[in-house]
């Protein structure tokens, strides 16, 4: 067995997942720009692992300040029993009460992250998102979503209800690696795509904003020397708005 097998198994799909989506991943930066330089706000939301994508996009070094993760109790991987957070993403009538309690404007934008697109909370989090005028960009497997019967009430995937999907070319079932003799296969991709799908829309979200004669929001690394002052003006441009402050 090569030390490689993973990067082996996951670059390909890395490469697939950019070179398929020219088209729809410009248009998510079309849609990004335009919210940021309307000073409105972008919320990323995702339920257990999925939701790592949206810890990776807020205040992060090298990352847009008005960016908002939505973190709602009992959809995170540190839940216990961690068991519970799959039951409670299952449940229906919970997106509502979070969206409620987010204060998203039909002006802001919301990236919903579910790699298998099938359970409720994620589903029902576009719909409810979308009764409110809200763009939904959602970022999923389309062959795992495919493969796979949904949780939803009325039988919705999460790629059926938002307005604009992102594919991570992931396979069903998020493992990639088959190894010999071993009768599951191991190692997801679903993370490393999706962190670098969005960090290459943040990237270029920035570079047309600039292209548009407006300065990016970009959070500077804390640990770099006299970064404070800069990170101190976005946030208090955003202030109150920005729910992780």
């Amino acid at each position: 067995m090569g030390t490689n097998i993973y990067l082996n198994a996951l670059l390909p799909v890395l490469n697939r997942a950019f070179e398929i989506q020219k088209d729809v991943l410009a248009l998510c930066v079309e849609k990004m720009a335009d919210t940021i330089q309307n000073d409105h706000l972008i919320y990323v939301f995702g339920a257990g692992h999925a939701g790592i994508i949206s810890e990776e996009m807020c205040y992060r070094a090298g990352g847009l300040v008005p960016m908002v993760p939505i973190f709602a109790p009992g959809l995170s991987v540190n839940t216990r029993p961690a068991t519970l957070e799959t039951d409670l993403e299952r449940i229906s009538g919970y997106a509502a009460l979070i969206l409620k309690a987010v204060k998203i404007t039909k002006d802001d934008l919301l990236i919903i992250h579910s790699n298998s697109g099938r359970n409720t909370v994620a589903i029902e989090m576009a719909e409810e998102a979308k009764t409110r005028g809200v763009f939904v960009i959602a970022l999923t497997s389309v062959a795992h979503s495919s493969a796979v019967s949904s949780r939803h009430p009325k039988g919705y995937k999460l790629m059926d209800v938002a307005d604009l999907v992102i594919d991570n070319c992931g396979v069903p079932g998020d493992a990639i690696c088959e190894i010999p003799g071993v009768d599951a296969p191991v190692a997801s991709t679903s993370t490393v795509v999706g962190a670098a799908l969005m960090n290459s829309l943040v990237a270029e979200t920035a570079a047309l904003l600039h292209a548009r004669g407006v300065v990016p929001p970009i959070f500077r690394s804390a640990n770099i020397d006299h970064s404070a002052e800069s990170n101190q003006y976005w946030m208090d441009h955003y202030g109150s708005r920005l729910l992780y402050l």
